[in-house]
């Protein structure tokens, strides 16, 4: 019955602050869910209080591997939108990164 922590997380914290269980750790390889102390906010809270604070889709996930947020979910963008701005992102970043400035190149003269 506990959650789980991707490498989508960014380690902002937010998450350990409002866990009434204490269930989140952080440790070398970043932040995790003690799922002997994870019971999903049940008794405490209406919604599972890390996802509700979580700013990063996909970071927190339930036992059967689903998003809590899910792409699209908090951005309000749809899904192939998100993948069509990220495949553009990654396309500009490796230009500038396989073909940096020639010498001379932006320097003014």
């Amino acid at each position: 019955m506990a959650f789980s922590i991707t490498n989508a997380c960014i380690g902002c914290n937010a998450c350990k602050l409002v866990c009434p269980q204490k269930a989140i750790v952080s440790g070398a390889n970043g932040y995790a869910i003690a799922s002997h102390r994870c019971n999903e906010c049940v008794g405490h809270h209406a919604d599972p209080q890390c996802a509700s604070i979580c700013p990063i889709e996909t970071a927190i996930v339930n036992a059967e591997h689903r998003a809590l947020n899910p792409p699209g979910s908090l951005t309000g963008l749809p899904t192939e939108r998100n993948v069509i701005a990220i495949s553009l992102l990654e396309q500009r970043l490796s230009n500038h990164t396989n073909h940096p400035p020639s010498h001379g190149e932006g320097h003014a003269r």
